[in-house]
């Protein structure tokens, strides 16, 4: 649920869609999202002084309080 979301928002993003690739790590009450994206878009999903990643994360506090699960996600690369 949580990785399908991440995975629509980051699509809009960036050029190489088929090069995004996440993976899930359940720990309990906590889901940690590690993002994997091609090199040259990484730029497009950290954003100026981290604008957009943020954004990514508010989004998914958002809906995770629901459910009271911490999501935590992680860029990688």
């Amino acid at each position: 649920m949580y990785k399908e979301l991440v995975e629509y928002l980051v699509g809009y993003l960036v050029e190489a869609k088929d090069e995004i690739s996440i993976t899930e790590i359940n720990d309990g009450d906590k889901l940690v999202l590690k993002l994997k994206v091609a090199p040259e878009d990484m730029g497009r999903v950290i954003g100026k002084d981290g604008r957009i990643i943020k954004s990514l994360r508010e989004i998914l506090r958002a809906y995770s309080g629901r459910e009271n699960k911490k999501v935590i996600l992680q860029v990688e690369g």
